[in-house]
């Protein structure tokens, strides 16, 4: 890519951290809630403008995010940081507020075949749910931020058409969602899907709107942000090490590594506000606590560089 075409690129890029909610849920054990409070406050630390924190589902229905209570009492609440929680009804939106929570995210899909298999609703059915719970956190002046996964690709039903996506992500705008997250949750996407998606939702609200959550199933994710930077999209989600996946899609792998995207942004000369190294020292703790290592590639080499200073 040229010099001439890089300086068209947006200069600044906001980055979503999703670890500690979409990560560490698709993990087989249950992290001890101390070691979640203190991966969060080490995320907090490295400038990201938000973090998913937790998610106040049932606990029978994701148990390793059954203490979202006890992590929003025990993070420190950092100014300038927003701390983002999926609630997926009014019962979760009631204990949401209740643990003093300023922003909320709802989940929903361009696929009936997945939002069945994953939530038991058609998409109308989970929008007319989310209809109710943006009105009461939108009453109470609670940010809100709306999902819409399976936007590339279905593990179940296969291709998801562009007029499925814009369709979706136009309902949550209209509700008055504040920022809307288009998800390839199974890693499909390649950046000529990209360009298309991006360019119909931008038919219908401003890029300002969107945010983009890639997975790495096929090593396309940093191709495809390149792809939607190209039409002007300045948001994007990652997960710090990689962490994550999703329990609905079988063979999905993790989510854009935090790490690998920071590196090549910061190479690029767009500016985040984000530290790298801070957030490497969030990834190295948590993968201490699972008693593994990471995937992030960038996490990796980094290691190894500074392992032989």
């Amino acid at each position: 890519m040229s010099a001439l075409s890089l300086s068209s690129l947006p200069s600044r890029v906001k980055v979503c951290e999703m670890g500690p909610r979409d990560g560490l849920q698709n993990e087989s054990g249950v992290v001890a809630t101390t070691a979640k409070i203190h991966y969060i406050d080490l995320l907090s630390a490295s400038g990201l403008a938000v973090i998913e924190t937790t998610s106040f589902v049932r606990p029978s229905s994701i148990p390793q995010l059954a203490d979202a209570e006890e992590v929003m009492a025990g993070i420190e609440r950092r100014p300038g940081v927003t701390y983002l929680c999926l609630v997926p009804n009014l019962r979760g939106l009631d204990r949401a507020r209740a643990a003093g929570v300023r922003a909320i995210a709802v989940f929903t899909a361009a696929s009936d075949a997945f939002t069945q298999r994953n939530i038991n609703m058609t998409i109308d059915e989970s929008l007319e749910t989310f209809r109710a719970v943006v009105k009461a956190a939108r009453a109470e002046g609670m940010w809100v931020r709306g999902y819409v996964s399976t936007a590339f690709g279905c593990p179940y039903q296969g291709a998801v058409p562009v007029e499925n996506v814009a369709r979706v992500a136009n309902a949550l705008a209209e509700m008055g969602v504040d920022e809307i997250s288009i998800g390839d949750t199974i890693g499909v996407a390649t950046p000529n899907q990209v360009v298309a998606v991006a360019g119909a939702l931008q038919t219908q609200m401003p890029v300002e709107r969107l945010a983009m959550h890639f997975h790495d199933t096929r090593g396309t994710a940093l191709a495809n942000v390149v792809a939607a930077l190209q039409m002007n999209v300045t948001i994007f989600d990652s997960s710090s090490g990689g962490l994550g996946g999703c329990p609905y899609a079988p063979g999905a792998s993790g989510n854009l590594a935090t790490e690998d995207l920071l590196y090549m942004l910061h190479g690029m000369g767009i500016e985040t506000g984000v530290d790298l190294a801070r957030v490497r020292d969030a990834s190295r703790f948590i993968a201490g606590a699972l008693g593994r290592d990471v995937v992030s590639r960038a996490y990796r080499a980094l290691e190894a560089a500074a392992a032989r200073v």
